[in-house]
């Protein structure tokens, strides 16, 4: 199956609350600054995050919250997904991610990972409030996608970038893509199209499956969780197929 064509492009310059900042975004690796004190954090209750645990390329906290908004996100999709799965984090994709992540380079990569993995970049240069403003860019793309193949958010970039773009919001919701795992990591400077970015905040997340092949829906629309895969044996959270406590979904290394 032919993955969707990742496109380079540059969206432009914003201003924030008198903040200076850089947005550039291209399909499935954003750099982007959410405007700092919009977004929501929910409780951390992510499944299997423990608190106990300090990785040195992201926090319990970050890992809870970006689980949690991923959930929420692929919990709340319209219309309704009936087989959409639990993302639980998975610390492989948390590793290759963090050394991808220290690289400070950016693009998709390293190559030889992408032909099996998902990935959705950021890069924030300046203050923000919570690790999901670098996360919210992505699922505000939800605006621009309409049910079910994104046809009219691929913008052709990097020569003429016009269009929305829609498929790190995809990504995220991507039913089969259960597992997830982030890095960030500080750049002391960062080339981004010719523009140098210092002390940027680097954000890499994998995810497997991987999503956004050409001419499939990233879910199945029903009722929820009335198409689960059969190894979910039928239990269901949040209108997500949920593997339960004792599942192998949890990838802890």
């Amino acid at each position: 199956m032919p993955l969707l064509l990742s496109t380079v492009g540059l969206a432009g310059l914003l201003l924030w609350a008198g903040q200076t900042v850089d947005a550039l975004i291209m399909p499935n690796a954003t750099l982007a600054l959410a405007q700092p004190g919009r977004t929501a954090v929910r409780p951390l209750s992510a499944l299997g995050v423990p608190h106990y645990l300090r990785k040195r390329h992201i926090s319990a906290w970050d890992m809870n919250a970006i689980l949690d908004y991923h959930n929420y996100i692929r919990a709340t999709v319209y219309p309704p997904a009936a087989n959409m799965e639990y993302m639980v984090w998975d610390e492989r994709l948390a590793k290759s991610a963090n050394a991808w992540a220290t690289q400070c380079i950016w693009d998709h990569g390293p190559s030889h990972l992408m032909k099996f993995l998902g990935q959705n970049l950021s890069v924030y240069s300046g203050r923000f409030s919570s690790i999901v403003d670098l996360v919210k860019l992505w699922s505000d793309e939800k605006q621009y996608y309409l049910f079910p193949v994104p046809s009219e958010c691929t913008p052709h970039c990097p020569w003429h970038c016009n269009g929305p773009i829609c498929s790190h919001y995809t990504q995220m919701v991507w039913a089969s893509s259960n597992r997830v795992g982030c890095a960030v990591h500080t750049c002391g400077s960062i080339n981004v199209w010719g523009k140098t970015l210092y002390q940027a905040v680097y954000l890499v997340c994998n995810y497997a499956m991987k999503g956004n092949w050409m001419g499939e829906a990233p879910y199945k629309m029903g009722a929820p969780c009335s198409a689960c895969p059969l190894s979910y044996g039928g239990n269901c959270k949040s209108n997500m197929c949920f593997p339960g406590l004792n599942s192998n979904g949890l990838q802890w290394l």
